[in-house]
Order: C-alpha cells, then sequence, then structure tokens
C-alpha cells in the first residue's frame, strides 16, 4: 500500500480539536528544517526569577494552575496532517524537573536556559513545553520554560512567564477571556491574505538581491556568527533619539540598520523583513498563543537625507507594512518558488528584523553591563549559512540587546563584532545632535567578482562554476554586456555572430505581474529603474559538447539557485554548440525564445525519481495515489519542474516526506523542497534508507 493510514480516533483525554492555523502550519513545516539551517528557535526559551518566600511546591502549583488556564499547555499536533488536539488538563504530568546549581546567578540561569532549549520536545504526544527549576542550597531561584514554536510564540512565552512570576507573588489571575489558535481559524479571512502575498510578492520583485554579499564576509564562507550586544549607553541614546523624532524605539533602531545598509552597500532601496505580534486587540495580548508574522518593509531612503528623514520614512513604511500582518506562509512559500524561478533569481529580504517589545521586568539585568556595552559569542553547533542579515532587539531593564545571526558569506567574523559597535556609535553621534545624512556611495567597495546586475548582485565567477558544473561543458564564462550592435533597448533583438547567441538577463515580456507593476513605479525609484533597462546585461558565453542545450543549461542553473549564493539564471546564454575538435561546423541556428527557456517536460526514469513522483502525486491537492506501488498518480509529474509548480505547498510537506520513507528512501529535508530546484535534481540527492540490523535472537526479514 502506497497511502497513509487514515487518522486515528482522537484519545478520551481530547476535548476539542481542529486545524492549524496558517501561521501555526509554518511553524509546523519549519520543525523539519535541520536546526544548522533554522533560523528561528524552536523550542524558545527563558527564565524567571522565584519570588521569595516561594517552595518548590509553589511552582508545581503555579505551573499546573497554567496548564489548566491556558489551552496551548495542552495542545498536541498530529504528525502528518495539519490538525491539532487540545486536551484536559490533568491529561499529562506536569513536564518539570529540577537541578541544582552552586550560584543561581545571570551567566548560570542564561546557561542553564540554553541548554533546556536544546532538549527535545514532541508535541506530537506529549506536552508542547518543558520546565526545570534552578534550585540554590535546595531554594527554588528559577523557573526555566522552552515551548516549542508551533504553538507558543515569544509573545506568548513572556505572558506565561510574567502569569508565573505573578502567581508566585500571590497575584490573582486577570479577568477576561482567553484564546487559542483554534479560536482564530474562523477569524482567518482569504481576502485579506491574498493581498498580503500579492504585496510580499510585489515588493520581492522589485528588490535588489544579495544587496549585502559583495560589501564583506568571507569568500566561499560555509557557516553563520550569533553574536549578542548588550549596552546600558545604547539604550539611553536609543530613547533620546526616539523622543527627539517622535518615534518609538523599535523603529529608530531599524531606522539606524537601515541607514548602516544603505552606507555600507550603496543601496538605497532594499526589503526589511519586520516581525509584528498581531495582537492589537487588548484581548489577544494576554493569551498564550502563537500570533507573529513577519510583513515586508520597504526602505527607500533619499541621498544625503538626514536620520530624522530616515526615521520619518521608515515610520512611514512600517505603518503601511503592518497592513499585511495575515497571510498564508504555505501559499506565500510557493507562490515565491514559482515567481523566483520563473525570474531566474531567488529573492529574499536584505535584513530580517524582530523587537522583544514586552517588559519583562523579572528578569535580572546583567550587572557587569558597562555603559558602552559588551560582545559575547553565544555557543552554539556550526551553521549552515543564511542569506540575510537578522537582528533581534530586546529593551529589559535599562538595557539594549542586539541577537545579531548572519552567513559568514555576508559578514564575517570581524564585520559582525563591529555591526552593532558600529550601530552604538551611531545613536551616540544622532543623540548628541549629529545629521550623519545617508551617503551616496557605498563607503565599502564591493568584492571582486560581483556586478549589479538589474535584478541585484551577481557573483560572475560562481554562475561560472555552477555552468562548468554541468556535464559537457568545456568552458564557461560570463560577463556584463552592454548595448551591442543589433541589440535593442529592452534586448529583444539578439546578435548572432560565429554560431554564438548573445544573451540578456531577462526581457520585460519574461517578468512576472508583480515585476512589472514594480517596474512602473517612479517615485524614489530613477536609479534602480534605469538600471532594470535593457543596456545592462548579464552575459555567458558557454562553450559545449555535441548535445547540451540551452535548455539544459538553464535547467542546471536554475536548480542551483538556492545553493549558490549570488546566482541568476540569465534568459539565454552564448553558446559554441560543440567543442574545438568536433569538427564540425558551429551551430548558426539561433533558438527562440520560447526554446531557450521552455524546458520539456521528463517523466521519472530511476527508482529514486519514480518515489519521489509517486510521493508528489500523492500529495498534490485533489489528488489520491492509486493502490499500485509504482504509479506515480493519476496524471504524469514533470521531474524538471519544482515542488510548487506541481501546487503543492509546505502543508503536504512532512506527508511527502514520511512516503519517502515509506518507499525506502532519505537524504533531503523540508526546506529543500520549497525551492527552485526541480524534482529530478532533488531525485538525485535522494539516498536509500539503511537496512536495520536484526535485532539479538531474531529472525531477519
Amino acid at each position: 500500500m502506497n497511502h497513509l493510514p487514515e487518522t486515528p480516533p482522537s484519545p478520551a483525554t481530547v476535548v476539542r480539536g481542529g486545524p492549524l492555523t496558517w501561521i501555526q502550519q509554518w511553524h509546523w513545516f519549519e520543525r523539519g528544517i535541520p536546526s544548522p539551517r533554522r533560523v528561528n528557535p524552536t523550542p524558545l526559551a527563558d527564565h524567571c526569577r522565584v519570588p521569595p518566600p516561594a517552595t518548590v511546591a509553589d511552582v508545581h502549583r503555579a505551573l499546573a494552575d497554567l496548564t489548566a488556564r491556558h489551552e496551548a499547555l495542552r495542545t498536541t499536533v498530529d504528525p502528518l496532517r495539519t490538525l491539532q488536539h487540545v486536551h484536559r488538563a490533568d491529561w499529562s504530568p506536569l513536564p518539570v524537573d529540577h537541578v541544582e546549581v552552586p550560584s543561581a546567578d545571570a551567566a548560570t540561569l542564561e546557561a542553564a536556559t540554553a541548554a533546556l532549549a536544546r532538549c527535545p520536545i514532541d508535541p506530537e504526544r506529549n506536552p508542547p513545553w518543558l520546565a526545570r527549576v534552578v534550585l540554590e542550597a535546595g531554594k527554588p531561584r528559577a523557573v526555566l520554560v522552552a515551548v516549542h514554536h508551533v504553538v507558543i510564540d515569544g509573545w506568548g512565552l513572556a505572558v506565561l512567564l510574567d502569569r508565573l512570576h505573578g502567581l508566585l507573588r500571590g497575584d490573582s489571575a486577570p479577568p477576561g477571556p482567553l484564546t487559542h489558535p483554534l479560536d482564530a481559524v474562523a477569524a482567518q479571512s482569504p481576502e485579506r491574505a491574498r493581498a498580503a502575498e500579492h504585496e510580499w510578492l510585489t515588493r520581492l520583485a522589485s528588490n535588489p538581491t544579495g544587496v549585502l554579499a559583495p560589501f564583506g564576509g568571507t569568500e566561499g564562507g560555509g557557516g553563520r556568527h550569533r553574536l549578542q550586544y548588550r549596552s546600558v549607553g545604547a539604550y539611553d541614546d536609543l530613547g533620546r533619539v526616539a523622543r527627539r523624532h517622535r518615534a518609538s524605539r523599535e523603529v529608530v533602531m531599524l531606522a539606524a540598520l537601515a541607514h548602516d545598509v544603505a552606507a555600507r552597500t550603496g543601496e538605497h532601496r532594499f526589503l526589511a523583513s519586520v516581525v509584528v505580534s498581531n495582537r492589537a486587540r487588548v484581548a489577544l495580548r494576554n493569551s498564550v498563543d502563537v500570533r507573529a508574522l513577519t510583513v515586508p518593509v520597504q526602505i527607500d531612503l533619499r541621498s544625503g537625507a538626514a536620520f530624522g528623514e530616515v526615521v520619518a520614512s521608515v515610520t512611514a513604511a512600517s505603518a503601511a507594512a503592518y497592513r499585511y500582518g495575515e497571510w498564508r506562509p504555505a501559499e506565500l512559500v510557493a507562490a515565491q518558488a514559482r515567481a523566483d524561478r520563473r525570474r531566474g533569481a531567488v529573492s529574499v529580504p536584505t535584513l530580517e528584523y524582530n523587537c522583544y517589545s514586552w517588559p519583562r521586568d523579572y528578569l535580572v539585568p546583567a550587572r557587569n553591563a558597562p555603559p558602552g556595552g559588551s560582545t559575547g559569542w553565544m555557543r552554539s553547533t556550526p551553521d549552515a549559512p543564511c542569506d540575510t542579515l537578522y537582528v533581534d532587539l530586546a529593551l529589559d531593564a535599562g538595557v539594549l540587546t542586539l541577537d545579531v545571526t548572519v552567513g559568514d558569506h555576508l559578514l564575517d567574523a570581524e564585520q559582525t563584532a563591529a555591526l552593532p559597535v558600529r550601530l552604538r556609535g551611531f545613536l551616540r553621534a544622532v543623540a548628541d545632535g549629529a545629521e550623519c545624512p545617508v551617503p551616496d556611495r557605498s563607503l565599502t567597495p564591493p568584492a571582486s567578482g560581483w556586478w549589479r546586475a538589474p535584478r541585484g548582485w551577481v557573483c560572475l565567477a560562481g554562475v561560472e562554476e555552477v555552468l562548468r558544473g554541468h556535464p559537457g561543458v568545456l568552458d564557461a564564462t560570463v560577463t556584463p554586456g552592454g548595448d551591442s550592435e543589433g541589440e535593442g533597448p529592452e534586448g529583444r533583438d539578439r546578435e548572432v555572430k560565429g554560431g554564438e547567441v548573445k544573451a540578456g538577463e531577462g526581457t520585460d515580456a519574461e517578468r512576472s505581474d508583480a515585476e512589472r507593476k514594480a517596474g512602473e513605479r517612479k517615485a524614489g525609484e530613477g536609479k534602480d529603474r534605469a538600471r532594470e533597462g535593457g543596456e545592462r546585461q548579464l552575459v555567458a558565453r558557454v562553450r559545449v559538447a555535441p548535445g547540451v542545450t540551452v535548455g539544459d543549461l538553464h535547467q542546471h542553473v536554475l536548480d542551483r539557485l538556492d545553493e549558490v549564493p549570488g546566482v541568476m539564471a540569465p534568459g539565454r546564454y552564448v553558446l559554441s554548440p560543440e567543442g574545438p575538435a568536433s569538427g564540425r561546423p558551429p551551430c548558426r541556428t539561433r533558438p527562440s525564445r520560447a526554446d531557450s527557456l521552455r524546458v520539456p517536460a521528463r517523466p521519472p526514469a530511476t527508482d529514486a525519481e519514480r518515489a519521489l513522483a509517486a510521493a508528489v502525486a500523492a500529495v498534490i491537492p485533489g489528488r489520491r495515489t492509486p493502490g499500485a506501488s509504482d504509479s506515480p498518480g493519476p496524471g504524469p509529474v514533470d521531474m524538471n519542474r519544482c515542488l510548487a509548480e506541481h501546487g503543492v505547498t509546505l502543508v503536504g510537506v512532512p506527508r511527502l516526506l514520511a512516503l519517502l520513507r515509506q518507499r525506502g528512501f532519505t537524504g533531503i529535508a523540508s526546506d529543500e523542497l520549497t525551492g527552485t530546484a526541480s524534482l529530478g535534481h532533488l531525485a538525485a540527492a535522494l539516498e536509500p534508507l539503511p537496512l536495520r540490523s536484526p535485532r539479538a535472537g531474531g529472525t531477519p526479514p
């Protein structure tokens, strides 16, 4: 049998259930991403002090009260289907343990919290949280809590700890109804979501890609850096600047980050992804659930603008973006993959920004934090690089804390450490009255080999390396092109010389509707729009063996857009179709644009491809897999298309991976399935599951 068993009946402890919300769907998918590539922590973890004279019994009693009051603490999730179940308050013992420490100082609590965050949580069968009581000389000093992101977000964890601290002080529970993600399912508006998703796609398509990469980092860097910076002085300076410009501290810090990116790169237009709590109503502010999502804040800075104008611009952009705080991550991720594959460029926000804006006065501030700030590397396992600069801001007890996560190819260790220090100095200068105008040009020259294409920054050597990796490619050279003889302003008329076909990076006819509409915007975009004309071209000259076509090369580059930073796939390539020793005359036939871009369909050919095709067919919405184990489903599955092009969103990924394991294959992760790589490329990475050795005394199958 090829299909999975039906959902088992709910156990007797379940009091209600239903589908995951759109936000939960993303976090449930996210848990399948290997931790080195995962940016959002799962689980989330934090701690609060235990006020005297509370005892261990008081802590257990408070946790039991919170479990009874908040349904999120007793919610489990179906492993393969987007369903959740709320259980009775007494369905499971409290997931609490204890640890004795010599001294419950701030450093010890931080280390203990990080250790608890590394403990696995199984939200399929057990409560989606863990708690640990820290004892000093037998007395409780702190409670550490870790929660799975699928049911509780950062705000919800802060609410939970605040309520725990209040109960330990003897406070009564605040009145008013509490919400659960199940309560938000009916309120989800597909119309609002579609509008938000269109806004996301439009802004992603109209912003340059790879903004940070050419201006720093380690060439070919294969890791990421995580840095925490704390400063009392920066907290005071940030407050002074915020009061002067009548803006929130959080917006001012985002404006400072935007100013820094513009000064470093010379790009005055880029996208910031900003996390919002989606808790505008008072009833939602005291609920322990998951509601936070990101919104696209369009950064548009004027050259020479004083910092006050930058703050005003970022404030207006943030207010406009907050209208798009409700969208379907599953649908958006698939739509973006389809758009990226069509455009030949992977679009990611330059900056992701998150604010821990809730008060956490139960935390003990670091007594040793000097006014000028301090830096400390957060311990973590070696991580894969990320293509976005992630910055988390926390303002607790008069201390500004910046958590920075960045790929090594964007900022190396020294540059990462310098970023918060530079921001600290910038805030001091602005607080003292400096104008700090936005520079007209980059203060840091781009690295050798990077070129500003119409759609963003391209690493020419990277594109050449990818092209040379295709079988049958003898040589490849990628260069910036210009207005050549025979080329029109949009690059529609291509020149044919000596069997070579000159090609640009793409025409307006190939752009998505979002790109075309974005290209019509004129205000504040003169420089970028000038770059997007046909006068700037990316030209690849590839010398190939017989049988290698333009379509083969285009498919090969598209499959590696997510793998190699700074790679773009031109609409056409300059080809010498045969090697110098072939003895055959060069091809003088110019391929049509349709031939060069439209890759023919290809059915599965290997066992791995057939297994992947069958799994894809089984999870395509509205389709069921027939009983025959080797059938790919009721209709062909094209191995030259990516998963999103088959209509599969991230909601179906966990079941798809389970089906692959049933067929004996592993080797790909959930995030790899949502990119631009074709099914054929993914199938090549599949590996047979290792055979299980029989148990002692057992009979092998």
